[in-house]
């Protein structure tokens, strides 16, 4: 059985849609924040870096939630959360899924988290830059949005997971993704699905859910 740590609206809500979406046996583990888990010397044995998620698969700890989506996908090639290796598309997965962790959730993290970057001087000004950063890495997956309901073929992909997961960061800044006209109906199109709405649920996560 898998065991997924993580807290509440953090980067191991894309892990935790996609072990829903593939059904399998699993715990959910989440933490409280100020709980001091995450810096505790057991934890820091699965996850060196003190931070959520990790994923424990058997014997192994996955850490960084890219790495662990496209492992559960590997691991479930039945559910189809990503294409085969060597079919073309498996090169556009890796192509969208490098982007959004490399590209836009370190953009997000300048943005949340200034103040490991710069001065409490310098906050605001780093913030307004990654809003207009963060809105036009959200053009390209709208404008890869417009002709096909997914960013991967013809099927919802872990890449779809992650692109919510980090659009869905957006909805209390001045720039939101969802008011792009193909990244807004494609976040409720991910919403509508069971296993969206079974992760908000145990999550306790309220509206607006993007």
């Amino acid at each position: 059985m898998y065991r997924l740590h993580t807290l509440p609206s953090t980067a191991g809500m894309a892990p935790h849609i996609v072990l829903r979406e593939i059904g399998a046996a699993h715990e959910l583990v989440l933490h409280d924040r100020d709980s001091g888990v995450l810096a505790s010397p057991e934890y820091r044995r699965l996850n060196p870096n003190g931070r959520v998620p990790t994923l424990v698969d058997g014997d192994r700890a996955v850490w960084e939630s890219a790495a662990i989506c496209l492992h559960l996908a590997d691991r479930h090639p039945e559910a189809g959360l990503a294409p085969p290796v060597g079919d073309p598309e498996r090169a556009r997965l890796y192509q969208w899924m490098a982007f959004l962790t490399n590209t836009v959730q370190a953009d997000a993290m300048l943005y949340f988290y200034p103040g490991r970057y710069v001065t409490a001087d310098d906050a605001d000004r780093l913030k307004a830059v990654i809003v207009d950063r963060l809105a036009d890495q959200f053009a390209r997956a709208d404008d890869a949005l417009a002709d096909r309901p997914w960013l991967v073929g013809d099927r919802f992909s872990i890449a779809d997971a992650y692109l919510f997961m980090l659009a869905r960061w957006t909805r209390h800044m001045p720039r939101k993704a969802r008011d792009l006209p193909h990244l807004g109906p494609f976040l409720a199109r991910v919403m509508d699905r069971p296993a969206v709405r079974e992760v908000f649920r145990i999550e306790g996560l309220a509206e607006p859910y993007f």
